[in-house]
């Protein structure tokens, strides 16, 4: 039996694929939203793009390349999400969706028997993301969530790299940062995995990281992927060896799970080994922001 303040999260690392219609999608979706439930997962971290899994060529003959077709999908990706958050009963977090006026983030939550959808952006994109093709747009405000567990709060992939940003969230009282993100090699993966990594420590929270993997040759800037998703800790001694609670094999379709257990992380930010909260120099901050 978990303790009462331990959070069970799944981050889903999913394989974009081919698909022939939005039917065969929602399957593939539904898989793994089941394999999370019967862990019992209360929250489910998914990656960046569910609507770029494209339809087949024969389907999107005649658009632009890049332009599958996955906006005039939005309304019927977020029902289906809704009724799966209801059905199995746990909170999905993450999966852009691309529109005329995007709106890149979904929450959906099983709250008081119904689900709630909240769609935010981006604070920050990578240029490639910004470009016609890439269809998202930036958020005028940093992202915050307010479904069932209240300690929570979603960054885009780039977001993360931000450390203000990030302060801000935790600010708000954040303890568990969600980052879908997509990124399509090493390298790129890397910055925000190492940008992750150092906001749990220098924040003392949790992050949850869900990526894609697999080829999608006919959709732009999605051609190919890298991704090794994973739950990470604070460095201290309550937590994981490393700071990582839970991984995956890089680009391999499968799904991480890890207890979070909060009442450690309340520990740690009162009396651990290193309180970075507590040490902050709020002094420096005028002389830092202000003109600059």
């Amino acid at each position: 039996m978990r303790r009462p303040q331990t959070v069970r999260v799944a981050a889903v690392q999913y394989q974009l694929r081919a698909i022939t219609s939005f039917d065969e999608f929602a399957q593939q979706v539904e898989y793994f939203v089941d394999v999370v439930a019967d862990y019992k997962a209360d929250l489910r971290c998914s990656r960046t793009v569910h609507a770029s899994t494209a339809l087949d060529r024969k389907q999107t003959r005649g658009r632009r390349r890049g332009d599958c077709g996955a906006h005039s999908y939005t309304t019927r990706f977020r029902e289906m999400m809704s009724r799966l958050a209801v059905s199995y009963n746990v909170n999905i977090i993450g999966a852009r969706t691309r529109r005329a006026k995007p709106t890149a983030k979904s929450i959906m939550s099983p709250m008081c028997s119904c689900a709630t959808a909240a769609s935010m952006s981006s604070a920050r994109c990578t240029p490639p993301r910004t470009s016609a093709i890439g269809g998202i747009s930036r958020a005028a405000t940093a992202p915050t969530s307010s479904i069932r567990l209240r300690s929570n709060r979603i960054l885009i992939c780039y977001d993360c790299e931000f450390p203000e940003l990030v302060r801000h969230v935790i600010d708000q009282g954040a303890a568990i940062l969600f980052v879908p993100f997509c990124t399509d090699e090493r390298q790129s993966y890397m910055r925000v995995r190492y940008c992750a990594q150092a906001r749990a420590v220098e924040n003392q929270c949790f992050v949850v990281m869900a990526g894609n993997v697999g080829n999608l040759p006919k959709v732009e800037n999605m051609d190919i992927q890298y991704s090794q998703s994973c739950v990470l800790t604070p460095c201290d001694f309550p937590f994981a060896r490393d700071g990582i609670a839970s991984d995956t094999t890089p680009n391999v379709e499968m799904v991480a799970i890890a207890d979070l257990q909060l009442d450690n992380l309340r520990a740690a930010r009162q009396g651990g080994t290193v309180q970075n909260l507590k040490d902050r120099r709020f002094d420096l901050y005028s002389v830092t922001w202000r003109g600059r």
